[in-house]
This record gives C-alpha cells, structure tokens and sequence, in this order.
C-alpha cells in the first residue's frame, strides 16, 4: 500500500512554515496517540503522523523529500529510506505532550487492557436496579512468582543484547546522512530480560488465567446499552503499572405488557364499546401497583392517558418518568339476534345512516375522484 504525502497527513499545504508543521503535528499527536485515543487504528495513524513530522519539520529531509518524494528503501538506500532514520528534534516535542522520551523504555509500568462483560437483566430490575455478583474471565498476575515470570527464588536477567532497552540499533552513513534502524532485540524479543529459570506455573509469562468474582450494583434506572465502569477490575498492569478496568453492557429483557422510552412507560389497555361510550373507572396495572383511572364518556380509540410519576427513576436526576396509557376500543363479535337488534335500535335512534344510505355517499365519492 503506498504511502500517503506527507504533507496530506499533517493537513498542511507545500508552503506550510515550520511553525504550522509544528502545529498540525502537536494537535494530530495528542488526537492519535494511543495511551489516549483507543479506536483499533489509532497507533497506525500516530505513526504515520510522527514519520511526516520527522520528515518535514527539518529542512534538509524535507528539501529532499519535496524533490525525490517517497524513497524506495530498497533502491540505492541500503535499506535505509526515511523510515528508522534517527532525524533528532522529536524527543523535546514528545517530552512535552507526554513527559517522556519517543522511545518507548520496554521496562516501563505498563496499564492492564480494559476487559467488557455483557449482562442481560429483566426490565424491572433496569427500572428499580439491583446488587448481584458476576464472575469474569480474566488474566491475573501470578501468586507463585508475583508476576516476574521467574522461578521463586532467582530474577530475570539484564539481556545482554541490548542492555535492556529491548531494541538493537543498525547504524548506516548514506548520503542522505545517518540512517539508525531500530529493531525488536532478538535475544529477549523486545522485553529487556532474559528469564533463565522459568516459573512452574505460569511458565515464564508472569500470568495466569482465573475467574474472578465481582459485585456490581446496578443503578435504578439503566437502560439498553448502558455502560457500568468498574475501576480497576480489569486486567493487570505489567511491571507494577495500573490495572485497567471492567466496562458491563447492559442487555434488558422485553416485558409482556410495558414499553419503554427513555424514563416514560407505555402501556396498551382495551375498553369494551359501553365503556368508551358511558365512560368507566378501570384498574390499570402500573410498575409497582394497580391504580384507578376515570374514563370519561365517548373516548375514543387510541386516545392516551397519563400517568404521572408512574415511570423509570431518572437516572442523572430527581423524580421519575410517567406512564402512558392508550386504549383500545374493542369491537363486540360472535353477537346473538336479540344483541343484533338492540344495536339497530340504538342506530336508529342515534340518526346514523343506513347502508344504502353510506353506499350512495360512496358513489358521490367515486365520481368525485374518478369522473363519470
């Protein structure tokens, strides 16, 4: 895959001044970088900015490179090419976004990956919330050796190849100058350490892998989707760096009657046709009893009722949600003759048209829309 332009990545036109390059990059630096931003291509992408830097923000390498564009490393470079070159100038500007070096020191504390569980819980227990435990899968330092890999009783060695570092420098003169290639030492693969007794539990990886009981408290509340952070409850940090922590997904189970949205609860209720024309009292099942609601006289179907305060606890907040309550007017079927005929009398009564009456209304209709 080729390279993109340099000057493309850093957002800056050819006649940028070295003072916009320093910008651009000092703000995509601090964007990318992965002890800050966790998206999956954040590290190619920090990279990739850090190479255009070292490139343009010096003159002579960037002279060059607007002349020659990318070099092929292969082709009268040695196998040097801008990629490895030890260009200098960099380290004051990460010192300042990060307090450290460039270089990565492979000894370092190193902060525990986060770990995600997803919980599925009933829709009650989103609404009011509850305390349970859960047990996670997780790696955990080992007990036998404290995490140093070594068998109990001896250390892990300096590696002799790089004298810690876990790099091993090629250094090249070209005519491009120094050229420094850095590459994962070969001797500890890039650890700084050489264990020669390994520890008979967790064979020399300083970990292992356990099922760790956690209690969560679940807040009243929570919806779909949530997240709960837990501190700490995540994998552990390498050479005494931090933990990192345990993100729980909530997953809610549908209830046979409610709906929700957001902290208001939906609920479908049917009348019979006497109850919407003569109006009614009715119980009406609510999240946590059953209340009385007064239907008014000739209600119609899909009309909405509130409830106040008889929805989901807020969250971020005081008070509650309120319920909604639709109802549906349900048309009688399976009548009897005698039901039939006291509903003729009561059409005749209420003046409603007949059907042949409705049917030349429906023709009016038809020329109405279709012509003659």
């Amino acid at each position: 895959m080729s390279k993109r332009d340099y000057y493309e990545v850093l957002g800056v036109d050819r006649n940028a001044t070295p003072e916009e390059i320093k910008k651009s990059f000092r703000k995509l630096a601090r964007q990318y970088h992965p002890d800050v931003n966790k998206e999956a291509d954040a590290e190619e992408k920090f990279k990739e900015v850090k190479e255009a830097y070292d490139v343009l923000s010096d003159s002579q390498k960037r002279a060059t490179y607007d002349q020659f564009g990318h070099v092929d490393p292969n082709q009268g470079m040695g196998g040097g090419g801008f990629e490895g070159m030890d260009f200098g100038g960099f380290g004051d500007i990460f010192d300042m976004f990060f307090g450290g070096g460039g270089r990565r020191n492979p000894n370092a504390p190193q902060r525990g990956s986060d770990l995600q569980y997803s919980m599925t819980i009933e829709f009650k227990e989103a609404v009011f919330g509850k305390e349970t435990d859960i047990e996670i899968p997780r790696t955990e330092s080992c007990d036998h050796c404290h995490g140093s890999g070594a068998k109990p009783g001896t250390r892990p060695d300096t590696c002799p190849g790089c004298k810690g570092t876990g790099q091993q420098e090629v250094i090249q003169n070209t005519a491009f100058g120094r050229i420094v290639n850095r590459r994962v030492c070969s001797q500890c693969n890039g650890q700084g350490q050489i264990i020669r007794e390994k520890c008979g539990e967790c064979h020399g990886t300083g970990k292992v892998k356990k099922r760790r009981k956690i209690h969560v408290k679940i807040p009243a509340g929570v919806d779909e989707g949530a997240q709960l952070r837990v501190s700490g409850e995540g994998e552990p940090g390498t050479r005494g760096g931090p933990p990192g922590d345990l993100y729980i997904v909530i997953r809610v189970k549908p209830h046979e009657f409610f709906e929700r949205e957001g902290d208001d609860i939906y609920c479908e209720v049917p009348l019979t046709f006497t109850q919407a024309a003569l109006g009614d009292e009715i119980e009406i099942p609510t999240l946590t009893e059953k209340v009385k609601l007064k239907i008014p006289a000739g209600t119609q179907t899909d009309t909405y009722f509130r409830l106040r305060g008889k929805g989901v606890p807020r969250l971020r907040g005081y008070g509650q949600g309120d319920q909604h309550v639709k109802v549906v007017v349900v048309t009688p079927t399976h009548l009897n003759e005698e039901q039939k005929e006291l509903l003729r009398a009561f059409s005749k009564l209420s003046g409603e048209k007949t059907h042949e009456q409705n049917q030349s209304i429906f023709e009016r209709m038809k020329k109405a829309f279709l012509g003659d």
